[in-house]
């Protein structure tokens, strides 16, 4: 998930290892949540919280030609990202900007398209987060944004300790400012921010042992990776002891191996700004 300038805290950090779990994770959903973002070549673009860069790069893939500008208020993981991008799109056009989401430096109508994903969990006041990325957005251009929801989740074997694991990971984020439940809210989130034509459609992601890149990729490297890093964190807040958190881990592992399977739905959502 992408860092960004809001009130509430970005419980994931910015280690090397959550840069090599963000890196899986947009891997592993590029093809369930990008396949149909395409933006014209030419086109004035504003990534919100670009992070380190792992959407960054399947964004450019799918929309070649773009004039991309990739704002985020870390300046390592803008540093990252411009590496990763480098690397792979050394002829992109992509200005990279250190910014607070809430008070962007254009002009309003500077953008043909603002393009948001795995962004608005972390904010504290997201309508507000969208008022100024709609602000930037001339009339008629669109917003795509991705967002997650944990309470979508369905795990086998099924497991009272790794449901109370993922319930603390939803305590967590919510202690924090965020919302681990956010995919759900989109619809009335973007329309009650102005933005029309709204429309919003699930993307699940199901993995069991016939499709071992998604188990190794996504409910091995990505979402168990996540939920095991927020062990001190959960101690630390008193919801649980370090016998049963292990536990709970322990079973999520079970949804990873042979006869087990694991179902996470994403929400995509795309809309309009206002005409005037």
């Amino acid at each position: 998930m992408n860092s960004t300038t809001v009130t509430a805290r970005y419980l994931h950090g910015y280690s090397a290892g959550e840069t090599r779990r963000l890196g899986d994770q947009a891997n592993s959903l590029a093809d369930l949540l990008h396949h149909d973002t395409r933006y014209p070549a030419g086109s004035r673009v504003l990534e919100a919280g670009c992070g380190v860069g792992a959407q960054t790069v399947h964004l450019l893939a799918g929309s070649p030609g773009i004039r991309l500008t990739a704002v985020d208020i870390s300046a390592e993981s803008l540093a990252t990202a411009g590496s990763r991008v480098a690397a792979g799109f050394p002829d992109a056009r992509v200005a990279w900007l250190q910014a607070d989401l809430h008070e962007l430096p254009f002009p309003p109508d500077t953008f043909d398209h603002v393009f948001v994903c795995f962004v608005l969990e972390h904010q504290s006041d997201p309508g507000r987060t969208l008022a100024a990325l709609r602000r930037v957005l001339r009339p008629g251009g669109t917003l795509t944004v991705i967002e997650g929801d944990h309470g979508t989740i369905v795990a086998h074997p099924e497991s009272a300790a790794a449901r109370a694991v993922i319930g603390h990971l939803v305590r967590l984020q919510a202690a924090a400012g965020g919302n681990a439940l956010l995919g759900r809210t989109l619809q009335p989130l973007l329309t009650a921010a102005g933005f029309t034509g709204v429309e919003v459609t699930p993307r699940t992601l199901y993995a069991d042992s016939t499709r071992p890149r998604l188990v190794d990729s996504f409910t091995r490297d990505t979402f168990i990776a996540m939920a095991g890093s927020f062990r001190a964190d959960a101690l630390a807040a008193g919801l649980t002891t370090g016998a049963r958190w292990d536990r709970g881990i322990t079973e999520l592992h079970r949804c990873a191996t042979e006869g087990g399977t694991f179902q996470y739905s994403f929400f995509k959502a795309t809309a309009t700004g206002p005409a005037c």
